[in-house]
C-alpha cells in the first residue's frame, strides 16, 4: 500500500494451512495477476497448439507422492528424484497416489510428467499458462482435467488467486500447483489420520475432495473480505482523509467483483460435472459433487451480496461526503446572513456625503447622526442587537442545531 494503515485490518481467519512466511516471500516473487494477464496477451500469435512455455519466475518443481490404501499411507517428497517416484509409483499399484507437483520451473521435467501420464500437450499448456479459468474436461474416456482457483484475502488488502491443475487415472490424481504452499494441508492431514473416507474411497473420490477443499476455502476470504467492508463503514463516519477512504472502498470493490469472476466459472464447472455420464463420474460421487454445487450457489450469493454491500458503502461514503458540505455551507451561510445587516449599516455611513457646505452651513439632511456625541456608541449597540436578534431567530428555527 502507498500508506500507512491507521486502523489495520483484522487478520483472516487463521486454519491449519495458514501461509508461512516462505510462502509471502514466494507469493511476493511471482507474477501478478495483472501482470499475467499481460503476459497472455503478449502471447506470439500464430504459435502452434500445444507449445509449452514457462513463465518467468517459475519456481523450482518440488515433487511429493502420498501412496495410500485403507491400511497404509506413505508420505515422500521426490524432489530432483523423479525417477524414483515413477518407480514407487509403478511399483504398487495396488495402492492409491496422490502426486502433488509444486512449482513449474522446469520445462523437461513438465514434459516428461506429460508422457508418462498420458497428457495431452494442450492441457499442460493449460497448466503452465497458470491462469484458466475453472473447467473440467473429459479425455481418454474416463478422465478429468479439472482446473480451480485457490483464494486467500491477503494482508495487502487484496484477493490472491493460484491455479490448482488436478488430473484423475485409474489409481491415482495428479495436481499442479505453481507455488510450494497451499490450502490443502487439511487435506494431507485428513490422510494422515484416517479420520475420514479418503483412504478408503476411490481415487476419483480423492479430486472431488480436492475441490471441495478450495471451494470452502472461499468462506475464510469472504469472512475476511465482510470484516473489512464492515471496517469501512465504521470509518465513513470518522475517517477526515476522504480521497484515501474512497480509494479503498473502489479498490475493494475491485477485488469483490474479481472474485465473482472465480465463483461463477467453479459453480459451471461442477454444474458440468454432474452432467456426465456414470461412466466417468458414479452416481455415488455424484452426491457429493452436488454438495459442493450448493456451497459454490453459496459462494455466489456471499459474492453478489457483498457486491451490493460495496455498492451501497460507496453510495453511503458519497452521502456523508455531501452531509459535511451541507453543513459548511449552512455556516457559511448562517455567518454570511449576519454579517450582510452590518454591511448595510456601516456601508450606509460610511458614504461620503459632507455635513456642511463651501459656506459652512450645517446640512441636516446629510447624516445628521455624524453630529451626536453618542452617535458611535449607539450604533454599535444597534449592530450588537443586530446580530443577537439574528441568532435568536436562527436558534428558534433551528438552524444553529448540530443534528
Amino acid at each position: 500500500m502507498d500508506f500507512p494503515d491507521p486502523l489495520p485490518l483484522a487478520p483472516p481467519p487463521t486454519s491449519a494451512d495458514e501461509r508461512s512466511p516462505a510462502s509471502s516471500l514466494a507469493t511476493t516473487d511471482r507474477i501478478s495477476d495483472r501482470a499475467a494477464t499481460r503476459l497472455a496477451r503478449e502471447q506470439e500469435v500464430g504459435q502452434r497448439p500445444g507449445t509449452l512455455r514457462v513463465k518467468a519466475g517459475a519456481l523450482k518443481p518440488r515433487l511429493f507422492m502420498f501412496s495410500y490404501n485403507e491400511q497404509s499411507y506413505t508420505e515422500t517428497e521426490y524432489t530432483d528424484r523423479y525417477d524414483e517416484l515413477l518407480a514407487a509409483f509403478h511399483g504398487k499399484p495396488e495402492l492409491k497416489h496422490w502426486i502433488d507437483v509444486r512449482g513449474y520451473g522446469d520445462l523437461p521435467l513438465m514434459e516428461r510428467l506429460m508422457d508418462d501420464f498420458g497428457l495431452h500437450p494442450l492441457q499442460l499448456e493449460d497448466v503452465l499458462g497458470d491462469y484458466q479459468r475453472a473447467k473440467v474436461e473429459v479425455f481418454d474416456e474416463d478422465r478429468l482435467f479439472l482446473v480451480s482457483r485457490m483464494t486467500d484475502f491477503t494482508s495487502d488488502l487484496e484477493i490472491n488467486d493460484d491455479q490448482l491443475s488436478i488430473f484423475t487415472g485409474p489409481n491415482y490424481v495428479l495436481c499442479f500447483q505453481d507455488d510450494y504452499d497451499d490450502c490443502l494441508e487439511v487435506l494431507r492431514n485428513r490422510l494422515r489420520a484416517n479420520l475420514s473416507q479418503l483412504r478408503r474411497k476411490s481415487s476419483g473420490y480423492l479430486a472431488y475432495a480436492l475441490t471441495d477443499v478450495v471451494l470452502d476455502h472461499y468462506y475464510p476470504t469472504m469472512a475476511a473480505i465482510g470484516d473489512y467492508i464492515e471496517e469501512l463503514e465504521d470509518r465513513i463516519f470518522t475517517e477526515r482523509r476522504e480521497r484515501r477512504l474512497l480509494n479503498r472502498i473502489l479498490r475493494i470493490k475491485k477485488d469483490v467483483v474479481r472474485f465473482r469472476r472465480l465463483v461463477y466459472p467453479e459453480r459451471d464447472k461442477i454444474a458440468e460435472i454432474l452432467r456426465l455420464p456414470d461412466e466417468v463420474v458414479p452416481e455415488e460421487l455424484k452426491t457429493y459433487y452436488r454438495d459442493a454445487y450448493d456451497h459454490a450457489i453459496q459462494a455466489l450469493d456471499l459474492a453478489e451480496s457483498y457486491r451490493d454491500n460495496i455498492s451501497s458503502l460507496a453510495d453511503l461514503f458519497l452521502s456523508d461526503q455531501s452531509n459535511r458540505m451541507n453543513e459548511v455551507m449552512k455556516v457559511l451561510t448562517i455567518i454570511s446572513s449576519i454579517f450582510i445587516p452590518l454591511s448595510f449599516v456601516v456601508g450606509l455611513y460610511g458614504m461620503n456625503f459632507q455635513p456642511e457646505d463651501q459656506h459652512g452651513h450645517r446640512l441636516p439632511l446629510n447624516m445628521p447622526e455624524l453630529y451626536q456625541p453618542w452617535g458611535y456608541p449607539v450604533l454599535l449597540g444597534i449592530l450588537a442587537l443586530i446580530v443577537v436578534g439574528q441568532l435568536y431567530y436562527f436558534w428558534r428555527k433551528g438552524w444553529l442545531s448540530s443534528d
